[in-house]
């Protein structure tokens, strides 16, 4: 950011967004607007709203502006456009519990670090939209979950097959957190096993293809203490070695 002075007094602001692809004109004409009149604020949709949550962030000082564009953020998350919120919850780096350490380390990029401490708050809503809302929605594991047909004719879960397509695209740590969730209430331990197995499945032809990581899932039996029964782990795949012949 830059300030030109003017001969009138007044000064051109220059705001440097190549570094913030989430802060757009709109979004940004928004967040000037409410520093004259509170009744912007009206004019925040769940399309732009992440937007003018990235633009108060940026100028500072705009606790309520931040407050409301989040909560239109967190009201916003669809079935539809979960895609979406998962590419964006991808870049935030998950907390650590300091017992493990991810297979690859990732600094906060500058299109979530914007966000501040916002960035985790619609981490931990996309997360709590996977395990509770979803399969609720869906009603996976209840009785009256839609039936349609397999290609082959055979009887299949419509709202189970449409969260083995999400959770296809869910970025590992989120994945491995979600499916081991107590709240992630799809049926029994068995059940949620085989979900998980036919997710990683799935996930083998999409996200988890080339990273050079395995993903496996196994379902203990006694001893957990309460905890989850079903454990999800990655691994990194052994490269294969080439003799050269002298």
């Amino acid at each position: 950011m830059s300030t030109t002075p003017q001969p009138t007094g007044q000064c051109n602001i220059y705001l440097n967004l190549e570094q913030e692809p989430e802060v757009t004109e709109e979004g940004l004409s928004i967040a000037l607007g409410y520093l004259y009149s509170s009744v912007t604020i009206r004019a925040i949709t769940s399309q732009n709203a992440r937007s003018v949550l990235a633009a108060g962030c940026l100028l500072g000082g705009m606790d309520e502006l931040c407050n409301y564009a989040y909560e239109i953020c967190r009201q916003s998350i669809t079935v539809e456009n979960i895609s979406t919120w998962l590419q964006f919850v991808d870049a935030v780096p998950a907390p650590s519990d300091g017992t493990s350490t991810p297979i690859e380390q990732r600094q906060m990029p500058p299109q979530t670090a914007i966000f501040g401490p916002f960035a985790q708050r619609l981490r931990e809503d996309v997360f709590d939209f996977l395990v509770v809302t979803l399969p609720q929605t869906l009603n996976v594991g209840g009785l009256s979950t839609p039936i349609s047909p397999h290609p082959d004719g055979q009887p299949s879960d419509a709202g189970r097959d449409t969260l083995l397509q999400i959770f296809a695209l869910v970025p590992f740590d989120m994945f491995k957190a979600a499916v081991e969730s107590p709240t992630f209430q799809i049926g029994s331990d068995q059940a949620r096993f085989k979900f998980a197995k036919d997710a990683i499945d799935l996930r083998k032809r999409g996200i988890a293809r080339g990273q050079g990581a395995e993903e496996t899932v196994v379902l203990a039996f006694g001893g957990h203490n309460g905890g989850s029964t079903v454990h999800v782990t990655r691994k990194l795949r052994k490269r294969p070695l080439w003799k050269v012949n002298a």
